[in-house]
């Protein structure tokens, strides 16, 4: 199990101390495959650091740019989360019955109808997904015509069958507040911008990130679509909360190790788009947390991030 804690570090790090870290775990705790939850924190705020490091050791591209990639992969998860369950369900010819996502099931191909409901050749969950998969390996110029796609689904909703009802009627995840339909066109308009960037920008500068980074996707596949958890479940609400938490908290960490500025962006991002729905949707908000809180919780992180890096540029300067 202590291996697990490696996955943290970046791949030299492995290579170069791994196993003398492994060593001196087994030496100070011996008998036990897991250390003390402290000894767990500090490992995995040490490999958080050491990957942030890397990143910006790394000169093969700018900060910005790094940044608007970054803001890209975040928000084609933000747009894929609500339908987890549908992709799942439409890959595997599942038919979830009353568990489907707050509209009706509408099949897998075409002439496939369930009731009440027109019929669809794609569930719109597959463009985020193309999105995602896209941005991780680098291809910006396939993930903007997906994004593109996603602004035309979401424009044309009314007249539109080639989705169908299914994923452009449900509600997405907005954790702290509102949720979002497809049709709330600044979520897709921001991903296609950041993708639309990225084509320009020399593609071939970007970070290519390993394909395992699929795996946590595919594993919250499994989960909500063999569970049925839908978006707009507590328990779903609550995970997606914890991870959300744990994302700034690493964010926080990198930028005060390093000093870089690149993590701000999709926070910032991220946080525009969400108070944004907010304001226009008020009566839509799922009133998790009350409004104040939710623009407080969603505002924060920013000064907190920039006052982190200016620290510890200024430190560094005094070096």
């Amino acid at each position: 199990m202590n291996r697990l804690l490696l996955a943290a570090y970046p791949e030299p790090y492995r290579s170069r101390q791994g196993e003398e870290l492994l060593a001196c775990l087994a030496e100070a705790y011996p008998g036990r495959s897991w250390p003390p939850p402290r000894e767990v924190v500090a490992l995995a705020r040490a490999g958080v650091q050491a990957r942030a490091r890397a990143v910006v050791d790394d000169t093969a591209r700018p900060w910005w740019l790094d940044g608007i990639h970054l803001t890209a992969l975040v928000l084609a998860a933000l747009a894929l989360v609500p339908y987890l369950q549908d992709v799942w369900h439409w890959a595997l010819h599942i038919d979830p019955g009353r568990h489907a996502i707050a509209f009706h099931f509408s099949g897998w191909y075409p002439w496939a109808q369930g009731p009440g409901t027109r019929t669809r050749l794609l569930p719109y969950g597959l463009l985020p997904l193309i999105c995602l998969i896209a941005l991780l390996r680098a291809k910006p110029w396939i993930a903007l015509p997906a994004a593109a796609t996603m602004i035309y689904a979401g424009a044309t909703f009314n007249n539109n069958t080639f989705f169908g009802d299914e994923g452009k009627m449900g509600l997405g995840y907005y954790g702290l507040g509102a949720p979002i339909t497809a049709r709330d066109l600044v979520l897709s308009g921001a991903l296609c911008t950041a993708c639309a960037v990225l084509a320009v920008c020399r593609p071939g500068r970007l970070r290519r990130h390993s394909h395992r980074w699929l795996i946590p996707v595919a594993l919250a596949m499994f989960v909500t679509g063999g569970l049925h958890i839908i978006s707009i479940s507590p328990a779903f609400q609550r995970g997606l909360f914890a991870l959300e938490v744990t994302a700034l908290i690493a964010a926080w960490m990198a930028t005060a190790a390093t000093g870089d500025y690149r993590w701000l962006i999709p926070i910032a991002a991220v946080a525009l788009i969400r108070t944004q729905t907010i304001v226009i949707q008020p009566n839509s908000s799922i009133q998790s947390l009350p409004d104040l809180v939710v623009f407080l919780l969603l505002i924060a992180p920013l000064p907190v991030l920039a006052i982190a890096a200016q620290r510890r540029q200024s430190r560094a300067l005094l070096k």
